[in-house]
């Protein structure tokens, strides 16, 4: 439960160029959710959408990555850069890189319009495209084609999706290529919480509702178990936990300490 490396590493650096600048801006917020927001902001992290609400002279990206054009514009303006990308987003960027480069069209399973997701299509120089259809017009495809995945998604999704294109275009491709671009963090945490959905009663998921992973989480408990989706402790409705004496709790990988905290309590006196 809790942070993961990406968001935590995205939070210090936020946190010590806080310290550092009088103005540090990020855009877009730093990772999806609200809690960390706030907190982000009462150490002088304020939130911007685009580059034309910027007050200051330093922008960092959040944790969920940018594409190459959003970076040339802040080099162009001259502006002081804290880049914030997940590691393991990077390695979803350079993947779409690399097959752009090697003239490949790229095909993402996640999320269309996703932050993550718009920022590693840009990678792919625009010859890509973002779904969670493995069903597409394959008379539109060309025959070099790369797929990734957003880094959130669930490895059986993944799977299922590259079986499911792979059978529609293997008669009309002429090179296909996979790379496995989940995030590590996000495969151990789906799996540990589908072991525990199996074991308990109830599920309570913790952490932003717009948070990609954290609805993950949530989507994959409830196929076992009724499963709860909830930002804080105050959320918690009594009449869940009646008659049930095992109660699963996982969280988002933007969840802060002291909401977990907050929930356990909750749930620990009802």
């Amino acid at each position: 439960m809790g942070f993961c490396f990406g968001v935590r590493r995205a939070i210090d650096m936020l946190e010590k160029a806080a310290r550092k600048h009088s103005m540090v801006e990020t855009l877009g917020a730093a990772v999806h959710n609200e809690q960390v927001v706030e907190r982000l902001s009462r150490c002088g992290v304020k939130v911007v959408e685009n580059l034309d609400e910027l007050q200051g002279t330093t922008v960092a990206i959040a944790s969920h990555g940018v594409g190459p054009a959003v970076l040339d514009e802040i080099s162009a303006r001259r502006l002081q850069l804290i880049d914030t990308t997940c590691p393991f987003v990077r390695r979803a960027q350079n993947a779409a890189r690399r097959l752009a480069n090697a003239g490949f069209f790229v095909i993402i399973f996640g999320d269309a319009g996703h932050q993550e997701v718009e920022g590693v299509l840009g990678w792919a120089g625009g010859n890509g495209i973002a779904t969670l259809d493995g069903e597409l017009d394959i008379e539109k495809l060309p025959p070099h084609i790369g797929i990734l995945s957003q880094t959130t998604q669930s490895p059986a999704g993944f799977a299922n999706f590259i079986k499911v294109l792979t059978d529609s275009v293997i008669h009309k491709a002429s090179e296909l290529r996979i790379i496995n671009t989940i995030c590590d963090a996000t495969r151990r945490r789906q799996a540990s919480a589908l072991e525990l959905a199996r074991r308990v009663e109830l599920m309570v998921v913790v952490g932003g509702y717009n948070s990609a992973n954290t609805q993950r989480l949530a989507e994959l408990c409830s196929g076992y178990v009724e499963t709860h989706l909830i930002e804080t402790a105050e959320e918690i409705d009594p009449a869940w936990l009646q008659n049930r004496m095992r109660i699963g709790v996982t969280t988002g990988t933007s969840t802060p300490d002291e909401v977990i905290n907050e929930v356990l309590a909750r749930l620990g006196g009802s």
